[in-house]
């Protein structure tokens, strides 16, 4: 679901009642195009998120805390200065547009009271954050837009701020029972009621539309000449109550499986009951939907390198591998090249010098019924002597031989490589922090693809910090987030009777789970199954086979890559990994 001005006006309904008031401790600016309001209010700190991004823009409350860059941006630092100890004294939505005005009463350089503004436009590709004064003229802009953006409108420092054009649609926030009706019977009969919604009535996404037509009618797509009117219309005016804040909202998620699809301040029934999860306010909601998503992000823009060179290494190795095993097939010809050099050997009594082919009878074959044996033609080279063309083909032979070896090794360690470079992928795509890129980049350093990469001169090393996870009987589980962290939780702080998890021949998280005073419940060994089934190339899976032993039965085998172990006893378990479970069982901080 499209972050609509509908969702807006539902989430400023609750900054009001939680922030309005608020003393602002402290401002972040955790990434490019996000900021982070830290409020204290009446007797709650909460964190205040406005994302101005391209993918995923919206704000709302967080519990959230990302890792801030070392130096602040300028915009943040022009934020701090204007803002820090400031109050929230307004939150506005003009015209039932995306855009929400926060006031802050603050102080100016002198110590007179002044007011100070952020404007927050949330339209997809087009959103930026506005910092003003009180008469509305621009102080910073996160992304200007000059003449060469925009013909139409301007957003500069020293400019005065305008909203944005208005469309021509109808406020659904001042709609009447009348007005509806009439636009309604007004519109062409054959046109789906959701698409008229959305071509009528300003700021409400596709996905709400929908939901108005079937709980209206009990089908998402139905043709405006099959809806009540009277019945479209309770239902349209109801939603609007819940967004004008009249009734409470009720933040809900649909989910196929266990991937998020579609978020809303109602439930979406058009889902189905059973795909549908409630949340307390819109502020978990959204940090459920997106946490995954601005992670994603994240990390492809920060580790971009580091995935065109595991990209490019794996497609390397695979056409190198797929050369290799054909020059393995080959090989296979190697038998037929001794066959025919024993054939020309065992005959040269007849064969001379200049021959270009020669049918010679094979008695290492089976004779037919009649006692004749089968016979191989060959093709010679005349300008060898038949000794030299058998020799010739002895040479082939013991080529082949020795290719066969060789290949057989180079194709096992490029294998292993590709095995590898999928774990480094893996882990990649779990990476938190800028820790944990800094730590695999140091893994890739030390497996020798540093020329390959930015910022490649080794650091001062750091302990690596895995995840921490508490099972509900109280027993400490670490899992690791990249090979080096797997490394150090299997080598370094797990004891010898404690317990090793790894999901069963995929790529995935070491995990440990830390003996108490007695023997683990069978839930302790259930939950950390669950972590390492989580943590893998299975997590969406189903019955994931997970090995467990005793740490001190995990070896590292000489020579291997960072992360890779062997172990010869173990358990096997299968779970199917609960996300929210994995979730509600890590430790914060």
């Amino acid at each position: 679901m499209a972050f609509d001005a509908a969702m807006l006006s539902v989430i400023l309904h609750e900054i009001r009642r939680r922030g309005l008031g608020g003393k602002i401790e402290k401002v972040y600016q955790p990434e490019q195009d996000e900021i982070q309001l830290a409020i204290r209010g009446a007797g709650e700190n909460c964190r205040l998120l406005i994302n101005a991004g391209a993918n995923n823009p919206r704000l709302g409350f967080t519990s959230v805390q990302k890792e801030n860059p070392l130096v602040a941006p300028m915009f943040c630092m022009l934020l701090r200065k204007h803002l820090t100890g400031a109050r929230l004294t307004g939150v506005e939505q003009p015209g039932f547009e995306r855009v929400a005005i926060f006031t802050f009463d603050t102080r100016d350089e002198m110590g007179f009271a002044a007011q100070r503004c952020i404007i927050a436009e949330i339209m997809g590709k087009y959103s930026n954050l506005i910092f003003t004064d009180a008469d509305r003229r621009v102080l910073a802009v996160l992304r200007p837009v000059d003449f060469t953006t925009s013909r139409k409108r301007q957003v500069l420092p020293g400019m005065r701020y305008t909203l944005p054009p208005p469309q021509d649609k109808r406020n659904p926030l001042e709609e009447t029972r009348d007005g509806f009706c009439a636009a309604m019977t007004a519109a062409e009969e054959s046109r789906p009621a959701d698409k008229w919604i959305t071509s009528t009535y300003l700021g409400l996404s596709a996905a709400l539309a929908r939901e108005m037509v079937f709980r209206a009618t009990r089908y998402p797509d139905t043709p405006l000449r099959y809806c009540d009117g009277e019945r479209l219309w309770q239902v349209f005016d109801g939603i609007m109550a819940t967004v004008r804040g009249e009734t409470p909202a009720a933040p809900t998620m649909a989910l196929e499986g266990t991937r998020p699809v579609e978020y809303s301040f109602l439930p979406l029934t058009q889902y189905g009951e059973e795909k549908l999860t409630a949340y307390p306010d819109t502020g978990s909601l959204l940090d459920s939907f997106f946490g995954a998503r601005d992670r994603d992000t994240r990390i492809k823009q920060r580790a971009a390198d580091v995935l065109h060179l595991l990209t490019a290494a794996q497609n390397r190795i695979t056409r190198k591998l797929a050369l290799q095993r054909a020059e393995l097939a080959d090989c296979a010809k190697g038998a037929q090249y001794k066959t025919e050099g024993d054939l020309i050997t065992a005959n040269l009594w007849q064969l001379s010098r200049g021959m270009k082919q020669a049918v010679l009878t094979d008695y290492s074959g089976e004779p037919d019924g009649e006692g004749n044996y089968p016979t191989c033609t060959l093709t010679l080279d005349e300008r060898l002597t038949p000794a030299q063309n058998a020799q010739r083909l002895y040479k082939r032979y013991n080529k082949a031989k020795t290719a066969e070896v060789e290949l057989t090794r180079q194709i096992s360690l490029a294998e292993a490589e590709l095995v590898y470079l999928e774990s480094v992928e893996d882990a990649l795509s779990r990476a938190e922090t800028d820790q944990d890129l800094a730590e695999i980049r140091d893994e890739l350093h030390q497996a020798g693809y540093a020329s390959r990469m930015k910022a490649t001169a080794p650091r001062k090393q750091k302990a690596p910090v895995a995840a921490q996870y508490r099972t509900d009987d109280g027993l400490r589980v670490l899992c690791g987030k990249n090979n080096l962290q797997n490394e150090y939780i299997t080598h370094k702080l797990a004891g010898k009777d404690d317990y090793w998890f790894h999901a069963k021949g995929r790529p995935g998280s070491h995990v440990v789970m830390f003996r108490g005073e007695g023997e683990p419940t069978d839930r302790d060994f259930t939950q950390a199954a669950e972590i390492a089934a989580y943590h893998s190339g299975a997590a969406d899976g189903q019955n994931v086979a997970v090995d467990y032993t005793l740490a001190r039965h995990v070896k590292k085998p000489a020579g291997g890559k960072p992360g890779l172990v062997i172990y010869h006893t173990n358990w096997t378990a299968y779970v199917t990994p609960d996300p929210e479970t994995v979730k509600r069982l890590r430790v914060k901080g």
